[in-house]
């Protein structure tokens, strides 16, 4: 039975930690390289027939060239609600409409740009990393509350411990390698 109570607290860590990841690489793809990526665009809301509408709902999207997105509204009468809606985003980019479709040029960063994303990506890491322990403390305190009340052994208690410290790095190391590809991405010219 000890078993299967640490085992189901190392199970829940380990779904909180991957959401941790999957947030932070999520938080990553939001960020502007200079390429053209429909995750800069996708989770924007419009307001859609009085309905705040992710635009991944409501429009496609294409990337013809490197520099250059192409949104594609489902329903073209929407077009002016999607432009709106990008140009509230405040994401410096000017939308181009040319009645059935809305284009993104992506100008290309500065140097000083690149490196004030670099500090941006590094942080939003650093939250994932904190994320990561915060649901590591949890967990733990689960444990030595299974502990406590005689619910577990201590050779269980650190199996389990152990077996949380690994789950916690590999996640971390996950973190770590969105980061320094994104990094790469960002420096690259």
């Amino acid at each position: 039975m000890s078993d299967d109570m640490s085992a189901l607290v190392l199970e829940e860590a380990g779904d909180k930690m991957q959401k941790s990841v999957q947030h932070t690489q999520e938080e990553f793809g939001g960020i502007r390289t200079g390429r053209a990526s429909p995750a800069l665009v996708e989770k924007l809301l419009v307001n859609y027939h009085g309905t705040e509408v992710p635009l991944r709902q409501i429009a496609g999207f294409s990337v013809p060239e490197a520099q250059q997105l192409v949104v594609s509204p489902y329903d073209k009468k929407a077009i002016s609600d999607v432009e709106k809606a990008i140009q509230n985003a405040s994401l410096g980019l000017n939308p181009a409409n040319d009645g059935t479709n809305i284009r993104l040029v992506f100008p290309t960063l500065t140097e000083e740009r690149r490196k004030e994303l670099v500090k941006l990506v590094r942080s939003i890491a650093e939250q994932g990393k904190v994320a990561l322990r915060n649901t590591r403390r949890a967990a733990r305190g689960e444990l030595e509350q299974f502990k406590k009340d005689g619910d577990i052994s201590e050779d269980d208690m650190q199996r389990a411990e152990k077996d949380l410290d690994n789950l916690t790095h590999n996640h971390e190391r996950h973190i770590q390698e969105a980061l320094d590809a994104k990094e790469q991405e960002l420096l690259e010219v």
